[in-house]
């Protein structure tokens, strides 16, 4: 298939594989509209295509494994013919830029965090010697324009980029470089961008949020920042992934408490409760302000859903600090959780420092996460009976014919919180297959009202209202 630009040479086909988290995808994005606009035709097929580009994650064990599987799979294809180039980007071959096309030779080219706006002279220059691509992971962030890949009406806004916070666990800020915001003036034009083709929720990333401005504008403009966004016509929800629990004030709590348009969602990772092991990672605050922060946000803000990160197995971790995790788990309730077993980093302090087995790292996670399930249970039953607005993604039929929408509220963010179950049916008094459907694929990826019903499998069941 040809590029749709009639007056300019089709160089090829690229299909695009995209591993890792959100800030990831925003530079496959990125990469996708240079290629696109260089000739080339960019697809999320891998069959058949002259090159592909896969962007990939080296964050930790689980990230790099994957990684490594997915470059061998497509290694195989490359041999029998099936694909052409094969290109590697992102963190995986920055981190491990000394031996990547040593260790993997069927490469055909690698490019750092630092060179994604390289990608079509990448490409290009195949053949003449050039194949490894790593450019200054601390320039400016990317102002690329992007072809938005996540769905019509979400996508991710990148504020930042790299990350100053210094974790002992974690090699973030050598693979993303130290942390440099974005222009707000750029983050503005680009959510007016998205939001007049139809964007109606914008999630708003980075490694840390909450330090956002810092490095451009000597304070923190996270605030600024929001009330400008809020102010964007056609944007309906904005949503805060990652915010550093030491860096949360007043004045950004009574924004979110006040706006209907920033989600009374918050992303605040705190990895473990426990004071001495807080200090080893190198994490600012204690175990009392989190604890201290989190009533404070509730108090304020009483809907509020909370999201956070914890990691199982630290250096440090004995019995007794376990048990500290799970007594604050327990008590803090917190509705979203993510629960790691610790992977030391090679290149990091907290690789240096003694630790558990990685067994008892991994027991101590699946205990864990088997508590943030009664929890989660408990919360999905105050929610019965409620009335929240949701965004509809999908129409799915079972077996037996019954209809269903797959749907989002402000309380399920995408790609990692799952969906509510809405059935799909004009009679309320009856699941009967083959009944008039609400809602229909004309009226998907739009705000709709939703009374939860009940638990099914786990999952929250609903109906249109």
């Amino acid at each position: 298939m040809k590029n749709k630009k009639s007056k300019q040479e089709f160089l090829g086909t690229v299909g695009v594989i995209s591993l890792g988290c959100s800030k990831n995808r925003i530079n496959t994005e990125q990469m996708m509209f240079l290629l696109h606009e260089a000739g080339y035709f960019v697809t999320g097929e891998i069959s058949d295509v002259d090159i592909v580009l896969l962007n990939t994650c080296g964050f930790i064990k689980s990230a790099k494994d994957e990684a490594v599987e997915t470059i061998l799979e497509l290694v195989e294809e490359k041999k029998q013919g099936k694909i052409g180039k094969l290109i590697v980007a992102g963190c995986f071959p920055q981190r491990y830029k000394k031996h990547i096309m040593e260790d993997l030779p069927d490469i055909d080219a690698v490019v750092g965090t630092g060179s994604f706006n390289d990608i079509v002279n990448v490409i290009k220059n195949q053949g003449d010697g050039s194949s490894a691509f790593f450019d200054d992971i601390n320039a400016p962030v990317s102002e690329t324009p992007r072809i938005i890949s996540t769905s019509p009406v979400w996508a991710y806004l990148k504020i930042a980029e790299g990350c100053d916070n210094r974790c002992a666990f974690c090699c973030i800020p050598d693979i993303r470089g130290n942390f440099r915001s974005r222009p707000i003036e750029n983050i503005i034009s680009e959510a007016k961008k998205l939001a007049e083709k139809g964007i109606l929720e914008l999630i708003l990333v980075a490694q840390d949020l909450t330090r956002y401005g810092l490095d451009l504008y000597g304070e923190k403009k996270l605030t600024g920042l929001l009330t400008s966004l809020s102010e964007i016509e056609g944007l309906k929800w904005i949503r805060l992934h990652y915010l550093y629990p030491d860096e949360f004030d007043d004045e950004l709590i009574e924004i979110i408490s006040k706006s209907d348009k920033i989600l009374k969602y918050l992303d605040i990772p705190i990895q473990h409760i426990n004071d001495d092991i807080l200090k080893k990672m190198n994490r600012r605050g204690t175990g009392q302000d989190i604890r201290t922060l989190f009533k404070r946000i509730r108090e304020k803000i009483p809907e509020v859903v909370l999201r956070t990160s914890l990691i199982t197995g630290l250096p440090g971790e004995g019995e007794k600090e376990y048990k500290e995790l799970c007594k604050f788990l327990k008590e803090a309730k917190i509705e979203r959780v993510g629960v790691f077993a610790y992977s030391p980093e090679e290149g990091t302090a907290a690789a240096l420092m003694e630790r558990p087995t990685k067994e008892i790292a991994e027991k101590r996670a699946d205990d864990l996460n088997n508590l943030q399930q009664q929890i989660m249970q408990k919360w999905n039953e105050t929610r019965i009976g409620t009335v929240t607005d949701v965004i509809i993604e999908d129409i799915i039929t079972n077996y037996d014919g019954t209809s269903y929408l797959t749907a989002r509220s402000f309380a399920e963010s995408p790609e990692i919180d799952g969906y509510i179950l809405v059935k799909n049916h004009g009679d309320d008094s009856q699941d009967a297959p083959g009944s008039t459907p609400v809602i229909t694929e004309d009226m998907m990826w739009t705000l709709s009202p939703c009374l939860i019903t009940g638990i099914e499998n786990g999952e929250l069941v609903g109906e249109p209202t």
